[in-house]
């Protein structure tokens, strides 16, 4: 079967799921939640098999001293290898790096930050821990009672049951299923959970998404802290803006912004591009040892404003030419964020004209990271690009 027909055919199974779930309700994000992409940080990028209690709370402290809570970064994410096995009861059961979820979740509350957790569909997670299989209204109940407040819910467990499916559309209400059945036990939990669907963008995930309670939903595989893979991620969301909105977020996954892969001008890219995304901000540093220019990359509150933006409209790709591609936004406030992206190995210089997004004879342009307002800005402007790099406008008539 091509792919084409694949996601066509699953386009069609997911409408017919829909009339029998109360798709209203996801569609309209009903749990209230992200409604604006969520920030944070996540644990797997920097310390994976190593993060502990002690490391979230110093994360959590470092989040507070460093000013990233105060620049709306409030979610720390507890990613794969927490998990021990389950108690006679079924219930189940952190191991000796985390001796007491709920007195950390209480201490991540106590500096006005929130907690989130992982767990995967399958019966062990992408680490080879315990998974949630069979257990989702137990370990929603658990995570509620822990005080979570973010779910990242990994596909990796339930590849095995996935791939014994006797054909493709089998194999996707199976994925769909294991989906749905952990959005109903969060809500019966009646605590406000983000519910992030980390599933790589498999079979149109974006098209569906929604359907299945995600308020977030991966769309690629997992990044690194190189700027081939983060431009191959990023560039890659092309076309896919119409699936995003208040309450549920295409996510191109989390930054890697001071893990030391990168340049900073290709740092600046990865941040550009993710705000002009609507993507979630979750940070994926150690933020106890970060150096003044990471924070301020993750921190620069003008590049924020605009992954926050109240419209909430994803922007895209608007022209390309050899390596340069042009990406707009539109603002609430009738303004665009434009991105400008050298994806070269050595500086280009190039002209954007603002005629072709819809502006009129000069206008207004102020540069986001240099934090400065560009004077005589005429319908077009020539700019000069860091290899790797970008420039960062926002533009209104």
């Amino acid at each position: 079967m091509s792919l084409l027909h694949r996601i066509s055919v699953f386009g069609a199974t997911a409408l017919a799921l829909c009339s029998a779930l109360p798709c209203a309700q996801a569609q309209n994000s009903s749990n209230q939640l992200a409604q604006r992409p969520p920030m944070g940080w996540n644990s797997w990028n920097h310390f994976r098999n190593k993060v502990d209690d002690a490391v979230i709370r110093a994360q959590a402290e470092a989040m507070v001293s460093s000013g990233m809570r105060d620049a709306g970064y409030v979610y720390i994410n507890i990613d794969d290898t927490w998990e021990a096995g389950r108690d006679a009861n079924g219930n189940i059961q952190t191991n000796s790096k985390f001796p007491d979820m709920k007195a950390l979740a209480d201490f991540v509350h106590s500096k006005g930050l929130k907690l989130g957790i992982y767990s995967s569909p399958g019966s062990q997670t992408c680490a080879k821990f315990e998974g949630s299989l069979g257990h989702e209204e137990q370990d929603a109940k658990t995570y509620a009672a822990w005080g979570i407040d973010y779910l990242k819910y990994d596909l990796c467990g339930l590849k095995e049951q996935m791939k014994a499916a006797s054909n493709p559309e089998e194999a996707h209400k199976i994925m769909i299923d294991s989906y749905k059945k952990m959005d109903v036990a969060l809500r019966n939990t009646g605590r406000p959970i983000i519910y992030g669907l980390c599933q790589y963008g498999q079979d149109a995930v974006w098209r569906w998404g929604t359907e299945v309670g995600g308020n977030l939903w991966r769309t690629t595989g997992d990044i690194s802290d190189k700027y081939a893979k983060m431009a191959e991620i990023g560039f890659s969301q092309a076309g896919l803006a119409r699936f995003a909105g208040p309450g549920h977020w295409n996510d191109p996954d989390m930054l890697e912004v001071g893990n030391g892969g990168m340049t900073t001008d290709e740092y600046r890219t990865h941040m550009s591009l993710w705000a002009i995304l609507a993507a979630p901000l979750l940070a994926g540093n150690d933020l106890s040892s970060m150096t003044p220019e990471t924070l301020a990359l993750l921190t620069n509150k003008e590049v924020i404003a605009v992954d926050q933006d109240a419209a909430g409209k994803q922007g895209d790709r608007v022209s390309t030419e050899g390596p340069i591609e042009v990406w707009s936004r539109h603002l609430a406030d009738g303004s665009q964020a434009v991105g400008i992206f050298n994806r070269h190995h050595s500086a280009l210089t190039t002209t954007v004209d603002f005629g072709t997004l819809g502006f009129t004879g000069p206008v207004k342009a102020r540069d986001l990271w240099k934090g400065e307002e560009l004077k005589n800005v005429k319908s077009s402007f020539q700019a000069t690009v860091p290899a790797h790099g970008v420039v960062f406008l926002k533009v209104s008539q």
